[in-house]
């Protein structure tokens, strides 16, 4: 049985690429809603039709569990996916728990990149209001960097120059910690990492989901039942020629480098 993994684009391949780390030897089928990406900038009810359209397609194909790979997705539908089907269910949310413990020890703020959507939603709101007691957290939605990784656009100076605009409001020596709150976020890290000063740390949460998908198969017994195959989808047509979705396996390779702070 595969494993189910579901982002609106690439960016769940992030989160795929930290899986494969941990569970290697398990198939998987990762479904990018490419159809309708991005989901952080539309209406909710409209995103969570969309999500429950792709859920629909993963539970006909008799997945073992299935990870949302999109912090918007998670923040909206999880709780409701929970209940509608009978597999495990797993989410993804912005690193800000091991974010603000790193932050307070070096008496410095925490700023957390996301999408709109994500940033509005209740459950981000009572996620930083039921950790962030020193009331250190700020967020910044950056939407189009979204946009351009789905455009596989990742040259140095278009990057640059957006991030140049929307962080121009900031003063990075405030900041202990950035959290990528969009799994489309971690292509752009070496980027981020020019307007930060060294000894920020840049985190995000697909190695602790990755982590806590292979607590959760330990508890079900099913760990280990497949070859690491992957079966791409496209918002419900199978992909057979993947080598760009491959190709961004090697771009993660690239960019996967020890941190001095690991998430937790």
């Amino acid at each position: 049985m595969k494993i189910g993994v579901l982002d609106s684009g690439i960016g769940g391949l992030t989160v795929l690429h930290e899986m494969l780390k941990v569970l290697p030897e398990e198939d998987y089928i990762f479904y990018a809603d490419t159809q309708h990406v991005p989901y952080g900038e539309k209406p909710k009810d409209e995103v969570r039709q969309y999500i429950f359209e792709a859920v629909d397609y993963l539970a006909a194909q008799d997945i073992k569990a299935l990870v949302i790979a999109c912090n918007t997705a998670t923040s909206i539908a999880v709780n409701d996916l929970r209940q509608a089907y009978d597999f495990p269910i797993l989410g993804i949310e912005p690193a800000v728990k091991p974010a603000v413990q790193n932050s307070m020890i070096k008496r410095k703020k925490v700023l957390v990149f996301a999408t709109t959507l994500t940033l509005q939603e209740e459950k981000f709101q009572n996620l930083v209001r039921s950790i962030d007691t020193a009331d250190i957290v700020e967020s910044l939605a950056l939407p189009e960097l979204v946009q351009l990784a789905e455009k596989r656009q990742f040259a140095e100076e278009e990057v640059q120059s957006y991030l140049e605009q929307a962080l121009s409001g900031l003063d990075p020596n405030q900041y202990g910690t950035i959290v990528l709150g969009c799994t489309h976020f971690p292509y752009f890290r070496e980027h981020l990492h020019h307007f930060f000063p060294e000894e920020v740390d840049i985190i995000d949460g697909g190695e602790g989901t990755a982590r806590n998908l292979y607590r959760i198969l330990q508890e079900h017994s099913s760990i280990g039942e497949g070859t690491g195959k992957i079966m791409y989808v496209e918002s419900g047509k199978v992909i057979h020629e993947a080598e760009q979705l491959e190709a961004y396996h090697q771009l993660l390779v690239r960019l996967s480098s020890p941190s001095p702070f690991r998430s937790s």
